[in-house]
């Protein structure tokens, strides 16, 4: 593993405990000496990295997308052999996926790019991750996948899936060739925005229901981290984005310690963009994408909401405040 970060670290935990044996790097040495004292083999480079690998190789690479994942995959492509495989599990764009796996065909080693979704809550809970790339790699590293999904747990069977073979039911799943993973990633972020959106707006309405600008008689003071809660307990809106919401909410109605500034991590613009491509109208991702720009520019309850989630699931931190 490399990148030892929210995600990273937490994943090379759950490996071991499943019994499988880590190498780890990252730019951070107490990040690889921390791992290192849990049972992982640390290593100093990238060189040191490969070095310390069993043949045939798996590195998985997970960093920030862009700049960072490009020049780590590229290294490791230098210093790897035939047969090895690259991982890039970060959130990168699923066309430079296809770039990428075509620039090292050539040296006979394979690239998998795996959207990986679970957050700073996926070491107890696992990863979902959908995969694309050769399907001979993915076969081979199916131990791997198995241990960091999480599994069917106690979620019920979906009736009339009886007779489909597959991972999907484990919480991971091939998706096709190179890009496919991170295409269908790209997707789930981008429903993500929306979800998030529709509960956003939702409890804002609530927050403004005691509006002076209302009648007396249909004005209400209503609670709403119980109206939350109440939400997760047979509720078709049901989900986990409302389980964190109600967290969120339980701890400070008021949101009053987010500033509502609201970030978006590239998928939401990407998925947009695959829309514009395919022609595929896509009115609730897109406002939802818009939503965030604007709230780098003012910020109302619903923001503060859309923060909260964002905090809940990935530890995001807002990079600014404001009024």
């Amino acid at each position: 593993m490399i990148g030892l970060g929210r995600m990273g670290g937490n994943m090379v935990r759950r490996l071991m405990k499943s019994g499988h044996e880590c190498v780890v790097f990252d730019h951070s040495d107490d990040s690889v000496r921390k791992l290192a004292a849990e049972g992982g083999v640390g290593a100093g480079s990238l060189a040191d990295f490969v070095a310390k690998l069993s043949r045939p190789r798996a590195a998985w690479v997970m960093v920030p997308a862009g700049e960072a994942t490009e020049s780590t995959v590229n290294e490791l492509a230098r210093l790897m052999e035939p047969g090895d495989t690259i991982i890039d599990g970060g959130n990168s764009y699923y066309k430079d996926d296809v770039r990428r796996a075509e620039a090292i065909r050539g040296r006979e080693i394979h690239y998998l790019d795996v959207g990986t979704s679970g957050g700073v809550w996926g070491l107890d809970r696992g990863y979902c991750m959908m995969i694309g790339g050769p399907k001979e790699a993915f076969d081979r590293l199916d131990p791997i996948f198995r241990a960091l999904a999480p599994g069917k747990g106690n979620v019920a069977a979906t009736p009339g899936r009886e007779h489909r073979a597959g991972q999907a039911e484990e919480g991971y799943l091939y998706c096709g060739p190179s890009g496919a993973g991170h295409f269908v990633k790209m997707v789930h972020n981008g429903i993500e925005y929306g979800l998030m959106q529709a509960y956003a707006e939702g409890f804002d309405i609530f927050r403004n229901a005691n509006s002076p600008e209302l009648a007396d008689n249909l004005r209400y003071d209503l609670d709403i981290a119980d109206i939350a809660e109440v939400w997760r307990r047979g509720s078709v809106v049901g989900s986990w984005l409302l389980d964190l919401t109600s967290m969120a909410l339980a701890e400070n109605p008021t949101l009053s310690n987010y500033s509502g500034f609201v970030q978006d991590s590239g998928e939401g613009r990407w998925t947009v963009q695959a829309a514009v491509e395919e022609a595929v109208p896509a009115d609730v991702l897109t406002s939802a994408l818009y939503t965030r720009f604007r709230s780098r520019q003012s910020h109302t309850f619903a923001e503060k909401i859309l923060s909260a989630m964002r905090q809940k699931f990935g530890g995001h931190v807002e990079r600014a405040t404001g009024g």
